[in-house]
């Protein structure tokens, strides 16, 4: 009895994770919150995240955990964290050696989980180390690759070494590696050759489509001076040179000067890009009108009205491993332009939702951007059937249940 009772109890798993509510920045923390809430009731989850840098928001409304929760069709609620954070004897020191000391805390808070799951560089070597002094398999998501991020080197300096370090350290040891799209599966064997293709499992990002739905009140975009009667072009991204925002402030030089362009764009990793997307953009400001930068982190109620009223969203990524602010654009109902690199056009349908484009390419964006501007009926439709895509296809119980059933096939070998 005692035994069949044992065998019943949930699997104990301990996600390790940087970003998580209310320090939510990047897609990474996006994909963490919903897919540990989506969890919650499939196994025994407890969240360790890494704090002391801020308590920055970003597509998280202000209080993020209960934005989240309140949502119409929300589901479980997202699991509290355990907090660590990096020792104050390395306050002044590079930040990667700040990022380690955390994960030695997050790894030795995690014993007593049956396994471990890492996101992110952040995490995985916290993963790695529990799962040597555990005996308990390491997962780790792939949200993106330090090799094929040499621009991080400007923003960590020496740092970028010891990310690389962390990264492939994890990486070619885990149980089981999480490709968040067959494009950054093909990028992992690549990278590093060590891997075993069998360890590598391609599983979607997602997307809460009830929550991500079209918005048509516009108190938002009055407030930060959005013309709801005039087309719009929205950008929404880390100002990083991943995100390839210079790359649209070239090309709208050739966008129809009727429509407005909508940057929702913070603070750049380095004083350099940061000079350099602001003189872009005054220099944009100086040829045509409707130019409106929000340097400031949106809520995410923010983002979904902006969204929602946007005639196209531009993703112009140099990098990008899945693209998660494509998935919640196509939920809002916007057409999508984007770079068809990494695992964007798993997500944009060319021709069906959106346009792809070759990065980098100004002229080719520039023309996909006009070619829907100039036929709005056709981009409302790429909207609706993205909206569509966005829910058959990316729901967060769909991938929380791929995700347990991986836990629990590692768990029995």
């Amino acid at each position: 009895m005692t035994e069949t009772a044992a065998v019943s109890q949930p699997l104990r798993v301990a996600m390790l994770t940087r970003e998580y509510p209310p320090e939510v920045y990047g897609g990474a923390g996006v994909h963490v919150e919903y897919l540990a809430r989506s969890l919650a009731g499939l196994v025994d989850l407890t969240v360790h995240r890494q704090g002391g840098w801020g308590e920055r928001t970003s597509r998280g409304d202000r209080g993020a955990g209960r934005a989240a929760t309140a949502a119409a069709g929300a589901g479980n609620a997202a699991p509290a964290a355990v907090v660590h954070q990096p020792w104050d004897a390395l306050a002044a020191a590079n930040s990667a050696l700040q990022v380690i000391s955390a994960d030695l805390a997050m790894a030795a808070a995690a014993g007593g989980a049956d396994l471990v799951h890492s996101h992110t560089w952040y995490a995985n070597l916290a993963g790695y180390l529990s799962s040597l002094l555990y005996g308990v398999p390491h997962v780790m998501t792939a949200h993106s690759l330090e090799p094929l991020r040499p621009w991080k080197a400007e923003q960590l300096g020496g740092g970028y070494a010891l990310s690389s370090w962390c990264e492939r350290t994890a990486i070619e040891s885990a149980a089981a590696i999480i490709a968040v799209s067959q494009g950054m599966a093909a990028d992992i064997l690549v990278s590093y050759p060590a891997v075993q293709a069998d360890r590598v499992h391609v599983i979607y990002n997602g997307i809460d489509a009830d929550q991500y739905q079209p918005d048509q009140e516009r108190d938002v975009l009055d407030r930060f001076g959005i013309d709801p009667a005039a087309p719009s072009v929205v950008f929404i991204g880390r100002v990083t040179r991943q995100k390839g925002l210079p790359v649209l402030l070239r090309a709208a030089e050739r966008i129809d000067p009727a429509a407005q362009l909508v940057l929702c764009a913070g603070q750049a990793d380095t004083a350099e890009l940061q000079a350099e997307v602001t003189g872009l953009v005054e220099h944009l400001r100086a040829s045509r009108s409707g130019v409106i930068w929000l340097p400031g982190m949106l809520a995410k109620s923010e983002v979904i009205q902006v969204l929602s009223h946007a005639t196209v969203f531009v993703c112009p990524s140099e990098y990008e491993p899945l693209g998660i602010v494509n998935l919640e654009a196509m939920a809002c109902g916007a057409a999508v332009v984007a770079s068809a690199v990494g695992g964007i056009p798993e997500v944009v349908a060319d021709g069906q939702t959106g346009l792809l484009v070759p990065p980098g390419d100004e002229r080719a964006l520039a023309d996909a951007v006009n070619a829907l501007l100039a036929d709005p009926a056709r981009a409302a439709e790429f909207g609706a059937r993205g909206r569509n895509r966005a829910i058959t296809e990316f729901s967060w119980e769909k991938i929380a249940a791929q995700t347990a059933d991986l836990y629990a096939r590692l768990a029995r070998a």
